[in-house]
């Protein structure tokens, strides 16, 4: 098979379009057309974030904005901060007047509510077509970077508002390394977008579930990093699944359902999973600044749509959309309620956890995740033979079995802890007393 086949067969329109068209569609020359405009931000601004350095910039010191700005964006402000700063700084909600278990249905109907909504938004725009009238023919959007750039701009806007109105605490984390962050996950969000028109919405949903099987993988290899044997069982149950359920997932139109569409879907799944990683790890590490959580959002998605608009401009991909929207009224609304989907549910992510903890909050993101592939099995009429509902079912009780057994190690190690201090504080005691 040559190139031109596997263009016109990883592309909705076939044969019928010309060569050039064909490639400028084919998703492996749309994703380094998007590196190439991050580039041209990126080498630009390493450049000059060398140069700065090497030229020692606090060492001949200054003052005024540019001083002040070049400092916060390449060094940032950690020697600014008083040395006992603790993490109290960070704003603490006030008492609810609402009962625990209000507050908790509140956050599992907003959780639920938002991702839902957004998960079912996601495969309409990038699976089903528009138009469709005499007046309007009906066609589909390809372009997933404009869906990530109105993404990242209102959860910037949001972001804003919420730092303009509360006090914040005050961290040194030098600006640039938002980008490191931006750059992973705006790529991983353009690979999911881009892998919805290769795989269906519930086969991108268990990929999703089973990226605890890479983790692992790459932990042991490149950390030599040791797991429970639960981990273990839990990595097997949920590969037993996802298989079964890829063995008995029939496809959803033969004629789009080839080797190469579906080899780009798992191409690109495993790239969504490989820069999301990345994405988490690297935002842990920002953590370390003492900042909060709607910091690193304003951060993180103030360079994402630098990025993403550098990007849009160089391929002209603005007007692409826009003309888009204007043809397809049906196409904006549901592009503008996706984007209100997705800040909103980060706001309940930071709420849920800020108010329940980690554990609550990877519950109901599983069920949710859950009620994800029932509600798109329902709307889109995905077949499921039996196999492959038992293979959900095998995904899905993995990931529950994952979080209880999660929890009582966590409850173990706690209370050998409590165990070992008592017998070290005796110790001290009966010390105490033989001195005595």
């Amino acid at each position: 098979m040559d190139l031109g086949e596997v263009i016109a067969q990883s592309t909705w329109g076939g044969g019928e379009g010309s060569s050039l068209a064909g490639l400028t569609d084919f998703w492996v020359f749309r994703f380094l057309l998007n590196i190439l405009g991050y580039a041209s931000i990126v080498i630009p601004a390493a450049i000059l974030i060398r140069y700065i350095k090497r030229s020692n910039f606090l060492e001949r010191g200054g003052q005024g904005c540019t001083y002040n700005v070049v400092k916060a964006c390449v060094y940032g402000t950690a020697d600014e901060l008083p040395t006992t700063q603790a993490d109290s700084d960070a704003p603490t909600p006030s008492p609810s007047r609402f009962p625990r278990w209000a507050v908790l249905i509140f956050c599992v109907v907003g959780l639920q509510g938002s991702y839902l909504t957004w998960g079912v938004l996601q495969e309409r725009i990038m699976r089903h077509e528009y138009g469709g009238t005499e007046d309007e023919p009906s066609e589909k959007f390809k372009n997933s970077q404009f869906l990530v750039f109105v993404n990242r701009i209102l959860a910037l806007t949001i972001a804003g508002v919420y730092l303009s109105l509360f006090r914040q605490p005050r961290h040194g984390c030098p600006m640039y390394k938002y980008s490191y962050a931006s750059l992973s996950n705006i790529m991983s969000s353009w690979c999911q977008y881009e892998a919805l028109k290769f795989v269906s919405f519930p086969t991108q949903v268990l990929a999703k579930a089973s990226k605890v099987i890479p983790v692992m993988l790459m932990g042991k290899v490149v950390s030599r990093k040791s797991y429970e044997y639960y981990e273990y069982v839990i990595a097997a149950l949920i590969s037993l699944g996802l298989s079964m359920f890829l063995i008995a997932h029939g496809p959803d139109d033969e004629k789009k359902s080839t080797t190469v569409t579906t080899f780009s879907g798992i191409l690109l799944l495993a790239g969504y999973m490989m820069f999301d990683s990345f994405t988490a790890n690297w935002q842990a590490e920002l953590y370390k600044y003492k900042m909060s959580s709607f910091q690193m959002m304003f951060g993180v998605n103030c360079f994402s749509c630098l990025f993403t608009s550098a990007a849009l401009l160089q391929q002209g991909g603005f007007i692409e959309a826009f003309s888009f929207m204007f043809r397809h009224q049906l196409f904006t609304f549901h592009v503008f309620l996706n984007s209100i989907c997705s800040a909103t549910g980060q706001m309940f992510i930071f709420f849920t956890i800020n108010q329940f903890g980690a554990m609550v909050f990877v519950i109901i993101m599983t069920t949710r995740q859950a009620l994800a592939i029932l509600l798109s099995c329902i709307i889109y009429a995905h077949p499921v033979s039996i196999m492959g509902g038992f293979g959900i079912a095998i995904v899905f009780l993995a990931m529950f079995l994952r979080v209880y057994a999660s929890h009582r190690m966590k409850q173990k190690k706690a209370r050998q802890q409590e165990v070992n201090n008592t017998g070290v504080k005796d110790e001290a005691e009966e010390g105490e007393t033989a001195g005595d």
